[in-house]
């Protein structure tokens, strides 16, 4: 279905993950390291749950996060009921680090933006045990940042 996104982060495999955006159109997919961005998943929860949090009124955050060499941020910022959403992927050479190239970019509902990442990071938390998520991702799961998420995401609207 055109403009639905789907989010797809992978069980995690030796410290490596695959993560994927597809919204019908348009996809991304790559790898990410668990370093040197360590806090990434949790920092996107975090900055999700921002999102929907109405008395703190964030309305942008941005995330890095490494394929080693390559550098990518997830760009995230809101209007109204609105978000925009890019990835940007950077060059490994310092010099070119202003050089960046949107490589997926996305505008839809936040509501139904954030359940896609919901039921994506959901599925991680359920499977954490099966795929070893701490031993392979080499880090534990973000079980705080996870239920606050999905806590603003049970509540949003309501």
């Amino acid at each position: 279905m055109k403009n639905k996104l789907e989010v797809s982060f992978n069980s995690p495999q030796c410290g490596w993950m695959s993560i994927g955006f597809n919204d019908g159109e348009n996809e991304f997919h790559t790898t990410t390291a668990h370093t040197p961005h360590e806090k990434a998943l949790s920092e996107i929860l975090k900055g999700l749950s921002n999102l929907l949090d109405r008395e703190k009124a964030s309305d942008e955050f941005n995330i890095a996060w490494s394929r080693n060499p390559e550098e990518y941020k997830l760009f995230f910022a809101t209007a109204d009921e609105n978000i925009f959403f890019q990835v940007v992927e950077y060059p490994p050479s310092e010099d070119l680090i202003s050089e960046g190239e949107i490589v997926f970019s996305y505008h839809g509902n936040l509501k139904d933006f954030c359940r896609s990442f919901y039921e994506t990071f959901a599925q991680l938390y359920e499977d954490r045990d099966t795929d070893e998520f701490e031993f392979n991702w080499r880090q534990p799961f973000p079980f705080e940042e996870f239920a606050e998420f999905e806590s603003k995401v049970k509540s949003y609207g309501q």
